[in-house]
């Protein structure tokens, strides 16, 4: 009881002291609150709904099964079977992503992949995943911001969901330039040889997810998916937080 008491105290002096601000738009939240932003911008992150494009994930308004870009490109040969994200990269969940990767506010996993597994069952056909793979980052990536954003939330989410992590089994062997200065084609040329896969006999005739922080065009999750199906993997899918309109 008294250990409770004081814990209470002292809640509410570091409230006082180094109150906790909503990432988006900086007002202080209430005292107790759990997540990152406050109602108003909680509020306004958008989910993708039941509307989307079966292959990219993108959402779609006015309804239909393919995008335009996967209509034009129905012909390609895609490793990646389909992607998955829980919310639009709106501007509060742009917020929260970019504090988590460049601010060095790790602890953010935890809430961010709880809102993945949150979402995870309203996509049935990532039932059949059976191990969760991050994106890898690049070595020295890894050593100047200190953690891959994408592990943390594959980790996360694998003790929410219990389906089993492989942080290992796939590298990235290249450090390609920003993936920010190329289209869509440049970004998949950008991408070919980027990962190997170090551990085949771990992931051979298994369904693999994929997890990544943000989906743009899905060049980098391509990518990933040509080498693990290289390696002997069945089919590979992915699933990010969140999906750029």
């Amino acid at each position: 009881m008294l250990l409770s008491s004081f814990k209470q105290v002292l809640e509410v002096a570091l409230y006082v002291l180094l109150p906790r601000t909503c990432y988006a738009c900086r007002r202080d939240l209430p005292l107790g609150a759990a997540g990152p932003l406050c109602q108003d911008c909680q509020a306004a992150v958008q989910h993708i709904g039941l509307r989307y494009c079966v292959s990219c994930g993108k959402p779609l308004p006015d309804g239909g099964a393919h995008c335009a870009r996967c209509r034009r490109e129905k012909k390609r040969s895609r490793k990646c079977a389909l992607l998955r994200s829980a919310v639009v990269f709106g501007p509060q969940v742009r917020a929260v992503v970019h504090a988590f990767k460049y601010a060095d506010q790790s602890y953010l996993a935890s809430c961010l992949a709880q809102c993945m597994a949150q979402y995870w069952t309203a996509y049935p056909e990532l039932a059949r995943g059976q191990l969760l793979v991050p994106v890898p980052l690049h070595s020295r990536k890894l050593k100047a911001r200190g953690y891959n954003q994408s592990e943390l939330l594959a980790r996360s989410l694998g003790k929410q969901l219990h389906l089993p992590v492989n942080t290992s089994c796939l590298v990235r062997v290249r450090n390609t330039p920003s993936q920010t200065t190329f289209g869509r084609e440049g970004r998949l040329q950008n991408m070919l040889g980027a990962f190997a896969v170090t551990e085949p006999q771990l992931i051979k005739g298994k369904t693999l997810v994929l997890i990544d922080d943000v989906a743009t065009t899905g060049a980098t999750l391509e990518g990933c998916a040509a080498a693990l199906r290289a390696a002997g993997a069945k089919e590979v899918m992915a699933y990010t937080l969140a999906r750029e309109i």
